[in-house]
């Protein structure tokens, strides 16, 4: 877990730098150091014991002095002299949305304001008024960040938690004394956040699988210790459980610690009236007092009479009901998917060239791969002139003659402007093979007005796709105001897909609407508005989203040939 340390260290030099006011530039190379090395995982140590650090995007010889030192001490100088002036519960208010640095250096220096409690406290009495240009909704909206900061509390993105799990269950499924292993819980539901981590096993030895298990690299402490369960935490302060069951209860296991509740008790609704019973041990035959089924987990649902369904969709939302009409769609899975049409380079903000990215789309076994590098008006983004724009398009078509059966779609994300107009004119949308329109600014718009503008924009005959439809940064922003039901039938009669946005803190559309679009008839493109190859990965977790939204091949564009490609951005 050591990119993850590093990674959090950077992140936090970036915050008292910001604090303190320093150079943005600097500030802005922390952050993009620590969310390159995230990415990495395990990876990292390998870079640098082969003299590679300099390869991660955004690693300068200043980073790569600082990583080594924090490699071989385990601590950083910098760092340290920082905490001695910034208090580390000062930092931890940037956490809260819409307070920035200059604002938490305000409350500080001003009102002696320390951490989120006192702050809190002071809003709640108006005391946050006293500082010239505070106002009442500004208070309101400290607070409302404050609260949303405590709804996310003790919850992680499937983005950390996934890796993570799948970290542990690699190293242990390689124990020979490990039979049988799977995550179970909100993570194998692919929940967009998870409290903690489940793990069930087989094991012919679980006083030495407990203890491998205690000891992995990356326990931070061992909460309990015992030879069929057993919990830790992480580095990350990630919650992890491993429990060791019967072979004969595995299935019954797997089904009852999956969940979700709701499904459970419909489940078992379902046992009772046909005189069974169910629990985490197996399915009882309460008449004959017999066990029917438990080593299986699709047996349990064949006893009901029903076909198994997978856990995506175990939430109560309509899978009882169309297992029994035998009506359960046919899932997209990642083996599908054929390409990504939201990616960006080093034109903008990303890290990687386009024929890197390219290279690495190939690596995964993609036909193609669409750049859709930010437009003008987002300056923070690197956003690109309308004659750095045509010079991309020119790069593009050349490295198009390089590639055999593989196709680079010029693209751009362009910025919907407030009025609903886009960022660059209709003459030069029309040379791009693919238009991915998304709001950037203005997030607290009125719900009518962020309808109309986004309404706006669907109708320019030359965009294909509405990116994060609903502009969420989990833990950092809520979704906006919006009409989805309006801006849906307008992408119908306009041929608009909607993106499923697989990076992380987004996954927007979220999996509900994404099922809502699939009923209006709306196509999705699954994309992983990637800034440097490792996040090309992250298309896992818009297909998790797109799972649990019932969404089928046939809904998502980019499941189909370069072909289908063409005509439906053409269209």
């Amino acid at each position: 877990m050591i990119s993850i340390k590093i990674a959090k260290i950077f992140e936090e030099i970036a915050d008292m730098l910001e604090i303190k006011g320093e150079n943005p530039f600097r500030i802005r190379a922390y952050r993009k150091a620590a969310r390159n090395i995230r990415t990495l995982t395990n990876e990292l140590e390998k870079f640098a014991d082969e003299g590679r650090l300099e390869q991660i995007p955004g690693i300068g010889e200043g980073m790569k002095e600082k990583i080594y030192e924090i490699l071989d001490t385990g601590r950083l100088q910098f760092y340290e002299e920082l905490k001695n002036d910034i208090p580390p519960s000062l930092v931890k208010l940037l956490s809260i949305p819409g307070i920035g640095p200059r604002l938490a250096k305000r409350f500080y220096d001003e009102l002696n304001i320390k951490d989120i409690e006192h702050l809190e406290k002071m809003a709640k009495e108006h005391r946050l008024a006293e500082l010239e240009g505070i106002k009442e909704k500004t208070e309101q909206n400290i607070l409302k960040g404050i609260e949303m900061l405590k709804r996310g509390l003790g919850r992680m993105t499937l983005g950390v938690a996934l890796p993570l799990a799948n970290e542990i269950l690699d190293q242990l499924s390689k124990l020979p004394e490990v039979k049988r292993i799977n995550t179970a819980g909100s993570i194998r539901r692919r929940k967009e956040t998870i409290g903690d981590i489940d793990i069930l096993t087989i094991s012919s030895n679980s006083k030495k699988l407990m203890h491998t298990f205690i000891n992995l690299p990356q326990v931070e402490r061992v909460l309990v210790s015992g030879e069929t369960k057993s919990s830790i935490i992480t580095y990350d302060d990630i919650h992890v459980d491993l429990r060791v069951v019967e072979p004969e209860s595995y299935g019954s296991a797997l089904a009852y610690f999956t969940g979700s509740k709701a499904h459970n008790i419909r489940i078992r609704e379902i046992a009772m009236k046909n005189g069974l019973k169910i629990n985490e041990y197996g399915v009882f035959d309460e008449k004959l007092n017999k066990k029917i089924a438990g080593e299986n987990e699709e047996d349990i649902y064949q006893v009901l009479d029903l076909p198994f369904i997978v856990p995506e969709l175990r939430e109560d939302r309509g899978e009882i009901e169309a297992a029994r009409n035998n009506n359960l769609p046919d899932l997209v899975n990642l083996s599908q998917i054929k390409g990504d049409l939201h990616v960006h380079t080093v034109w903008s903000d990303g890290g990687n060239s386009i024929e890197e990215m390219a290279k690495a789309a190939k690596e995964r076994g993609y036909k193609y791969l669409a750049i859709c590098d930010h437009s003008k008006s987002l300056r923070i983004a690197g956003g690109l002139s309308e004659d750095q724009l045509r010079k991309q398009i020119e790069e593009i078509s050349k490295l198009n003659n390089k590639y055999k059966n593989f196709t680079i779609l010029a693209g751009s994300e362009v910025d919907i402007k407030a009025d609903g107009s886009l960022d660059y004119t209709d003459e030069l949308l029309e040379k791009l093979d693919i238009v991915v329109a998304a709001v950037h600014t203005r997030f607290s718009m009125p719900g009518h007005e962020m309808t109309k503008r986004i309404i706006k924009a669907l109708q320019n005959p030359y965009v294909n796709i509405l990116a994060h439809p609903k502009g969420r940064l989990m833990g950092v922003r809520d979704p906006y105001e919006l009409d989805l039901d309006e801006v849906l039938k307008v992408a119908k009669k306009n041929k608009v897909a909607l993106e499923i946005n697989s990076f992380p803190e987004r996954l927007d559309l979220n999996d509900i609407d994404s099922k809502r679009a699939k009923e209006y008839g709306v196509m999705i493109s699954i994309n992983t508005d990637s800034h440097i190859t490792n996040q090309l990965d992250y298309m896992a977790l818009g297909v998790s989203v797109a799972r649990r939204g019932w969404l089928e091949p046939e809904n998502i564009i980019n499941t189909k040939p370069i072909e289908q490609i063409i005509k439906f951005l053409k269209s």
